[in-house]
């Protein structure tokens, strides 16, 4: 048998569903209020348990993803997300002009801030008139350039956001019938072969031992000599007298003898 599968980001909403349900049956609930475990407190132990109860499973849920992933031609499931970049950046050299796309504006507003600081200083100081005017000059170009980057950085970055928002949509389609029976079943082994035997082991261990009866068979006592109407051995032999005389063993007299 191989190694159990670990559960998709995405199928932990429906793991976490299907533990609650559990937790809601009248069974659970006739449990927890028998052993007085807080439903939360049960809850978090089924959370951080959930490589053991979804190993009961797993026959079902390799099923289910692998339906899954048919029904998506092959692709990788929408809750994990590939290592590069959305959109373009997955293509070689998108990095170096997403780079140049925010770093080129930042650079353009500097170097005009600096131009500007700098020529209207020469002028207010009445010193290198023409040096004075290359700065300025060269100050309102760099403004510009930076205006005009940063105009085509913030729409190159919605049209970015608006394609990835529509890749989305489109990579997820309505899932088949033969994929909800297999989620189904999942779902249905998930909850009675792994969460409820693992919530009823839980509030077993956690359930209180049973008192002792006070008084109904717990203390030692001897039905042949507590009872208050004990008597002594009836010795009823020839010359012994049978209950008249509890145990005092004096022969008794002869009835048959005449009284003189």
């Amino acid at each position: 048998m191989g190694r159990p599968s670990r559960l998709g980001d995405e199928d932990r909403s429906d793991y976490g569903r299907a533990l609650d349900e559990v937790i809601a049956s009248p069974e659970i609930r006739l449990l927890l209020e028998r052993s007085g475990v807080p439903g939360g407190r049960l809850r978090v132990r089924g959370l951080a348990a959930v490589a053991r109860t979804t190993s009961a499973a797993d026959a079902e849920y390799r099923r289910y993803a692998a339906l899954r992933r048919r029904a998506r031609g092959g692709r990788q499931d929408a809750g994990v997300s590939p290592l590069s970049g959305p959109g373009d950046q997955e293509r070689p050299g998108a990095g170096v002009l997403a780079v140049l796309g925010v770093l080129t504006p930042v650079l353009a507003a500097v170097a005009a801030a600096t131009f500007l600081l700098l020529g209207y200083g020469l002028r207010l100081a009445e010193a290198l008139p023409a040096l004075a005017g290359t700065l300025v000059g060269v100050g309102w170009f760099s403004l510009a350039v930076a205006a005009v980057t940063a105009l085509v950085s913030v729409v190159a970055l919605y049209r970015t956001a608006a394609k990835q928002s529509a890749d989305g949509t489109a990579s997820v389609p309505d899932p088949s019938p033969a994929v909800e029976d297999a989620r189904e079943a999942w779902l249905a082994a998930l909850r009675d072969r792994g969460i409820r035997p693992f919530l009823l082991q839980q509030l077993t261990e956690a359930a209180p031992p049973p008192r002792p009866d006070d008084g109904h068979g717990s203390r030692f006592s001897s039905p042949a000599f507590a009872g208050p109407d004990f008597s002594g051995p009836d010795f009823s032999g020839p010359g012994f007298e049978g209950s008249g005389h509890r145990g005092s063993g004096r022969p008794a007299p002869d009835s048959s003898e005449p009284r003189r």
